[in-house]
This record gives C-alpha cells, structure tokens and sequence, in this order.
C-alpha cells in the first residue's frame, strides 16, 4: 500500500516549512514539496505532521478500575488494587483496545504495555492484549509482568501478609512462562514485541532478574521494569542489598541500552551517572507519580547527565486515562519548579523529541522509527490545525505540547497503514467497544477501605515515618 501526504506542515530547524510525504509499504521514501502521486493521496493542508509518540509504560489492564481507588500512597494502592476480583480474558481483550485506541488518539503509534496477568490464565492474557493491538494495529511491545515474591515483600522492615494478595509463581515456572510468550507472539516484523519483564526490584529476586538478562540476550530482547518510583523502594533496596538498586541492577548485569525503567523518582547522583553510563532509558510517568503522592522524578538532571528519557500515561488507574498530550504536557511542565534555570526547562520541541524519538532509543528503534526521516518506519500522525483548541495560530507545536488539545488527531499511520482516519480507527468499530465497555460496568460510590489497606496502613505509616 502506497500514500502520498499533500502539503503538510512538517518542523524543521526554528520553523515549520510544507512538504508531500510519500509512503511506499512501511516506510517514508520521500519528503520534499511537489512529489509525485502516488498511492492513495491524503490532503495534509492545515494539518501538522509529526513522528508518532511512545506510550512507553502502561497496564492496560487497568482500565477496568480507573477512577475508582482512593487517594493512597503507592504500596496501599496496590493492596486495594488486588482486592478487586481477577479479569476474564475477555476484559483484557477490551482493556487493551480501549488503552490503543486513547493512546493513537493522543498521538501514540507505538505502547509498552507491562500487563498484569491472570493468576492461572497467564499466556491467555497475553494472548488476548496481543489479539487487541493487532485488531486495531498499533505497534506494541508486550511486556508481561512477571515477579517471585508476595506482595507483603514491597513493604521495607517487616513480614506483614496480605490477605488475597496475588499469588507467586516459582522462578523457574515464571521464566519458563515468558519462554512461551517469546515462542509463540514475539514478531517485529509484524508489530509485535515481547519484552522481558521483571516488575522491580522490591519483588522479584536476583534470579528472576538474571533469568530475565539470559532469555533478553539469547533473542535479543529489550528489558523493562519499575525503578526506585517510591521512597519506601528505596528503603528496600538498602535492606535487601546494603546499596542502591541502581548500584545492585548495574552489578548483576541488569542496565543496557536495551533497558527501560518506568519512575526512577527517588535516584541519588550517583544512580544518574550509573543510567548515563548504561544507556538505560528513563520512562517518565509524570501523572501516576502526582496521583500516588511517589515524587517527582528529576528529569531535568537526567536530560543534563545525557540519560534519555521518554514519556508514559501508567496504568489506567494510577493516571487514570491513557491521554498521552495530557502525560507529555505535564511531565514537560513540572519541572520548572524544580529548577530556577530556566534555560534548562523543558521546550515543546524537546517534550515531542523525548516522546517519540525518545521512546524508540527505549526500545532499541531509534533507526526504524521515531523521527520523519527518509527511510524509516511509517509511523506517524496528522494533527488537525483547524481544531479549535489549536487556535488561533500560533507555534503549532507549543499549542500541542502546552495547550488542551482534543480531538486534534485526524489520521496515524504504523508500519505503513493508515490505521486512523478522519479522527477515528479505521479498524474497529468505537461505538460497539463503548456499549461493550457501558454493559460490562456500573456506576459505584467511593469504595470502603479494603481489609488489606487495613492490615498494611499502621505497618506503612510506622516505617515511612507518619503517625500512627
């Protein structure tokens, strides 16, 4: 399939300038004014032309409680979490179609999706979040989250159990779980990755992690986890290692540039020059760590160390949407309050390159996508300039990046096809995934404090220093 992209504005150095795109199978071929048709011709007139973002952490499985849970710190949250009863697989179907479909309408062609899956239905899971992304053709990296140890282990000083927290599977058990996973859905060439996934370093044991480096080694796989997003983590870290977790994760071979890690709120100095010196990728998650009190994360020291950084919404219900404007607006913003300087604050220009360009070097791709280059993957966005809340024109780029814009995309291309068109997917159909999402849920009040919540908050409160 070919495409030919008429007079869209395209960023160049301080400035806009409009170019044709043309698109043959799943690369850009050629961008310059005035080409040749070929293909199908789509009007790019008052319309933007960017790089598609990364979504680059995120539970799909969430979806199913956004909104719902109360304003807890982290480590209480998941307690409350998983005393929700477990998904069917066909709530994960859903819940992955939900999270691609807000994710391409925000601006993202690509998502890393760290799914939780279901005690006992584990490959069903993923099988059921992979058949979603490919129904509605979004490229997606599958990282299943995997860890050894009970949930009462996320909790420093102390062997507090919680009640109907999910259950562990034995290391070997779990490794032999993402061997499968890898076998049977690991195809790049079709759009479909799978990472490996250990959740953090506050449940999972060095073996897990190691297991985790062979299998990324022997297929050459990226990596994925949770860093330091909590202070309570990093208290962990020092009883389980007597050093920090970026310190251990570097020794046990774990960072690479093949490494992403969602959070890293709660990194020394030294953790910073570790990452620089790894080429580990930050994941920023500006929202979720706003929601559950964890932090903010000092990107802007990351940016100056020269560690790369991309963007993420989180988990449905730590954020709660998958709008990844709204994550790349804030997460550029909040940083001006760290810092006086403002020379080093955050440009739109810089948030859109950390959010795609970015997002690729995470996972290993910033030669096939991540930047309108000649050559490379098509995965891109058409954003529509005539929307009203990209107007009156200014800087393109500053309203998208700095603005409230809704509804703005108009059509995003993956691999080479146009998979939205006229702002909506051209491969399933919205209005059956909203009665499907209405019918399988029901209004609820703010929900009691769960008994695990019960059983934890004293332990917590105790060892982060709050009163009793």
């Amino acid at each position: 399939m070919s495409f030919t992209i008429q007079q869209a504005l395209i960023p160049v150095e301080n400035g806009y300038t409009t170019a044709d795109v043309q698109i043959v199978g799943e690369r850009l071929v050629a961008i310059a004014p005035k080409l040749e048709i070929i293909g199908t011709v789509v009007s790019g007139e008052n319309k933007l032309l960017l790089p598609g973002f990364v979504n680059a952490h995120t539970h799909s499985s969430e979806i199913w409680q956004r909104g719902a849970l109360r304003p807890f710190p982290l480590e209480l949250w998941l307690a409350e979490l998983y005393e929700f009863p477990p998904l069917q697989p066909e709530q994960i179907y859903l819940s992955a179609l939900v999270t691609a479909t807000e994710t391409l309408l925000s601006g993202g062609t690509s998502i890393v999706d760290h799914l939780v899956l279901i005690p006992g239905k584990e490959i069903e899971s993923i099988t059921q979040a992979i058949r979603a992304y490919k129904e509605i053709g979004i490229r997606v990296f599958m990282a299943p989250l995997i860890y050894d140890e009970l949930l009462d282990a996320g909790l420093p000083s102390g062997n507090i159990r919680v009640e109907n927290s999910a259950r562990e599977l034995p290391t070997a058990e779990t490794l032999a779980l993402i061997l499968e996973a890898v076998n049977k859905f690991h195809n790049p060439q079709e759009c479909v990755s799978v990472l490996v996934a250990p959740t953090g370093i506050q449940l999972c044991s060095d073996k897990l992690f190691e297991g985790c480096i062979e299998l990324s080694d022997r297929y050459n796989l990226c990596r994925h986890s949770h860093l330091l997003e909590t202070k309570a983590q990093q208290l962990i870290a020092q009883e389980k290692y007597g050093c920090s977790a970026v310190e251990h994760l570097k020794n046990i071979g774990y960072l690479s540039q093949r490494t992403s890690l969602a959070h890293c709120v709660w990194l020394s100095e030294r953790d910073i020059n570790i990452l620089a010196e790894t080429g580990a990728t930050v994941v920023h998650n500006p929202l979720s760590n706003l929601r559950l009190g964890s932090g903010i994360a000092p990107i802007i020291k990351y940016l100056k160390a020269g560690v790369n950084v991309s963007f993420a919404c989180d988990g449905a219900s730590s954020n709660d949407s998958q709008d990844l404007l709204e994550a790349i607006k804030i997460g550029s913003l909040l940083h001006n309050v760290t810092t006086f300087d403002y020379r080093d604050w955050i440009s739109p220009r810089q948030a859109v390159e950390m959010a795609s360009l970015g997002g690729a070097k995470g996972l290993n791709l910033e030669n096939e996508i991540g930047s309108l280059t000649v050559g490379k993957k098509a995965d891109i966005v058409l954003y529509d300039l005539t929307n009203l809340s990209l107007l009156p024109r200014t800087d393109p780029i500053g309203l998208l990046v700095r603005g409230r814009p809704t509804n703005v995309v108009d059509s995003v291309w993956v691999n080479g096809e146009r998979i939205v068109a006229d702002g909506k997917p051209t491969r399933i159909n919205i209005d059956e995934l909203r009665r499907e999402l209405w019918e399988r849920s029901q209004v609820t009040g703010e929900r009691p404090i769960s008994n695990a919540v019960r059983e934890l908050e004293a332990h917590y409160r105790r060892v982060m220093g709050l009163n009793v």
